[in-house]
């Protein structure tokens, strides 16, 4: 495998678009989870990613096995617990954003442990990918984020930490210093500027990097304006992101770092890496599940090649149909 993904994951209900939760009649039955996202569409951009978890052994947890295989990713990884169910959450569309419930305190997830990270099957991983989610579930789920950052159980795996900060697990004064902490001792931060700024007071990019110089690259992502990339020894790097029509924003963030992370595989040099990131993100804003479709490589080395007075004003309106 390439790249070993661990986080929970989760049956998604969600309602008809525009349909708030409390007035839905029926919902659409689906799987969500940030890692395993993150593996799927790396599954699909055409690399060998595996997905840890643990599921609880009912008929949640078949289908979120079912649906992360049917992407591409190997989940011969995940640990069946008979004791635990597997957690869910609820979509709730409003006229400005989507609002999300979760259902997953006291999960088959959230009982990981180090352990996971024990798997002979795992050596050779090249990449290890990890979310601030998983330190909020559980205290046996932050020993595990913390065993991987710190005494990195995959020899020569560089470690990818989004932090990913879930208020509605953790409140951002608590959650500020662990995720401060383990994003330090990580090889690759992404970050969002908006989250950054609301758990550690960070306004740009270079505060940041200055807040987290442990990692060999930080990327820190803001919105419809771009992402800048901050390696210990270059210059910052800002690529713009492309217009697109915005169907859903929920999944962007784990898109954008698969898309990244692909570029890393690939060799890609650092304009290219944020520039692939931000065209699998237009996917997932184009799409109403977690989980969109990809164009062929072609569609994205066109794109990738571009120059950069091409690049700049860039629209992916309606780019989904050549999927």
């Amino acid at each position: 495998m390439e790249v070993a993904t661990v986080g929970e994951t989760m049956v998604v209900l969600c309602p008809a678009p525009g349909e708030p939760l409390d007035r839905a009649e029926r919902v659409a039955v689906s799987v969500g989870g940030a890692e395993s996202n993150v593996a799927g569409y790396l599954a699909r951009l055409g690399h060998r990613a595996s997905w840890v978890s643990r599921v609880g052994d009912d008929p949640f947890g078949r289908a979120v096995v079912r649906h992360v295989a049917a992407a591409g990713v190997r989940v011969d990884l995940v640990t069946v617990d008979p004791t635990a169910p597997t957690g869910l959450y609820a979509k709730d569309p409003g006229p400005v954003a989507t609002e999300v419930h979760y259902y997953r305190a006291g999960s088959a997830a959230s009982r990981m442990d180090p352990g996971a990270l024990a798997d002979p099957r795992l050596a050779g991983a090249r990449v290890l990918h990890l979310s601030g989610i998983t330190p909020a579930l559980s205290a046996s789920c932050r020993a595990l984020v913390e065993h991987a950052v710190a005494d990195r159980p995959l020899p020569g795996a560089l470690v990818s930490f989004d932090v990913n900060h879930r208020a509605r697990l953790w409140p951002a004064d608590r959650a500020a210093p662990v995720l401060r902490d383990l994003a330090d001792r990580s090889d690759l931060v992404l970050v969002g500027q908006d989250e950054a700024d609301a758990l550690w007071g960070t306004p740009d990019p270079a505060a940041v990097r200055r807040l987290l110089p442990g990692p060999e690259t930080v990327v820190v992502k803001d919105g419809a304006v771009g992402a800048t990339a901050l390696s210990r020894d270059a210059e910052p790097i800002f690529v713009s992101a492309p217009r697109v029509t915005v169907v859903e924003p929920v999944g962007a963030g784990d898109a954008f770092a698969a898309g990244y992370l692909a570029g890393l595989l690939r060799g890609l040099d650092p304009v290219r890496r944020l520039r692939l990131g931000h065209l699998v993100a237009a996917q997932a804003l184009g799409s109403s599940g977690d989980n969109a479709p990809v164009p062929p490589w072609a569609w994205f080395d066109r794109l990738l090649d571009a120059p950069a007075d091409a690049w700049s004003p860039l629209d992916l309106t309606g780019a989904r149909a050549e999927v």
